[in-house]
């Protein structure tokens, strides 16, 4: 049984610092979200496009994301859910084709029937494996080509593995792909497989509102515009700097932000723990949101097996959301993911823009330049975490710390997923029992 007297500083308010945030609350405890941005969210939060404000990033939501459906049926949001099912196209040799059904992928012809047989079996075989632990011991390019063979690889799992990857693809261990296939396979529907998506009306921003009346109804204060500098425990508490000479106490703190900034502000962890947590291979994400005067060519996702082109993916998010949300407008993401020191990181917003709507052009070539409406460009900094061989042996953060008061719940604590939502919610939900019965 939690004790109310007792006090929980959460550092970072992104998604899953406010839901544990939130759960710690129901639990009986007084919480504190500190987050240093003016607003909560993180990469769930929003950005203006002309006149219309809609998700700074790509979501979606699948049938099979359990934990995130359970979270919006609490916070009354099931009404406000909108599903559609959605096609897969893919850019190869200069043409675009699609790949949505089973009849469209026989008839695929960049792959040879060989081919097609190998990645049939590796995706039906991918989903049958319980657990990625073994995966764990080889990467996924060996796993992939030892099951497809190397024709297959180049031509369809490169691609797809550069696309959330970039060129720390080579360093991903087989449980990546596991957690990949695994998601998607489950979303899908019988028969010829289709697609089926959800959106909530709104974007986030209609989540993360509802999340934040949550959190002040619970009691739970939220503190915005806020950086934790430092972090220091002792016997009287945790006190959690927030400016020069202003820190706050706590009995307990737990910081959800990125492992690298744990190590800034959390100078007292053992050099065991700053040795863990300094071996996660992070990423940087950028990612362009644009509204288009024109639809492009239906496809909610896109797959490019063209390595010259500067982003590493297409996804039309109005393949899924209806067009009227942006005054008949399509919204186009393209996302680039980074290895961290990439230079291409600098770049101007405005370069960005510009080289983006050049490559998008030799995809579709139908557009002109005055067919941008407005442009967003967002950046993440350390966020997408590489899931490396033995991942969970060599680098896996546990949630206690040395400190004894201070705990660790952040994204690099899904050791064989992806860093989607559904994950998030699932690893906020988890966390905040093992805290919430820690005795101290």
């Amino acid at each position: 049984m939690a004790d109310p007297e007792r006090s929980v500083g959460v550092v970072g308010g992104g998604l899953l610092g406010m839901v544990l945030s939130l759960r710690l609350a129901q639990a009986g405890l007084r919480v504190t979200l500190i987050e240093g941005a003016a607003e909560t969210g993180g990469a769930a939060g929003s950005c203006a496009l002309g006149d219309h404000v809609w998700d700074r990033f790509y979501h979606v939501i699948l049938l099979s994301d359990s934990h995130l459906r359970a979270l919006l049926r609490e916070l009354g949001l099931e009404d406000r859910l909108a599903w559609g099912v959605t096609r897969t196209g893919y850019y190869t040799a200069g043409k675009l084709h699609s790949v949505s059904n089973v009849v469209e992928y026989l008839t695929f012809p960049a792959l040879s029937p060989v081919d097609k047989l190998r990645l049939g079996w590796t995706v039906f075989y991918g989903s049958r494996i319980g657990s990625w632990r073994r995966l764990e011991k080889l990467t996924s390019v060996a796993w992939l080509k030892r099951h497809s063979g190397r024709s297959a690889f180049e031509k369809f799992w490169r691609p797809l593995l550069e696309s959330k990857l970039g060129s720390d693809h080579v360093k991903a261990s087989a449980a990546f792909i596991w957690a990949t296939i695994a998601r998607l396979y489950a979303a899908r529907k019988t028969g010829l497989k289709k697609e089926m998506f959800v959106y909530v009306e709104g974007g986030y921003r209609t989540v993360l509102q509802a999340l934040d009346r949550a959190l002040r109804d619970s009691g739970a204060e939220v503190l915005t515009g806020t950086p934790a500098r430092k972090i220091t425990s002792s016997g009287a508490g945790v006190d959690v700097e927030l400016a020069p000479g202003v820190a706050r106490r706590f009995d307990r703190v737990v910081l959800t932000v990125p492992s690298t900034r744990i190590l800034e502000i959390c100078p007292q962890l053992s050099e065991e723990e700053r040795t863990r947590l300094g071996s996660i291979v992070h990423q940087d994400l950028l990612c362009a949101a644009f509204l288009l005067r024109k639809p492009l060519a239906g496809f909610y996702v896109t797959n490019l097996a063209a390595r010259e082109l500067p982003f590493t993916g297409i996804i039309e998010m109005t393949a899924l959301v209806d067009r009227a949300n942006f005054g008949g407008h399509a919204l186009v993401y393209l996302p680039r993911y980074l290895a961290k020191g990439d230079p291409f990181f600098l770049k101007s917003d405005g370069e960005i823009a510009g080289l983006f709507m050049a490559a998008l052009r030799t995809v579709h070539p139908g557009l002109r330049d005055d067919d941008l409406a407005a442009s967003c460009v967002s950046r993440l900094v350390d966020f997408p975490v590489v899931p490396t061989v033995d991942y969970s042996e060599r680098s896996l953060p546990p949630t206690a710390t040395s400190l004894g008061n201070v705990f660790v719940v952040n994204s690099a604590q899904i050791p064989g997923g992806t860093n989607n939502v559904n994950e998030i919610v699932g690893l906020a939900d988890r966390k905040a029992r093992e805290i919430s019965e820690a005795r101290g």
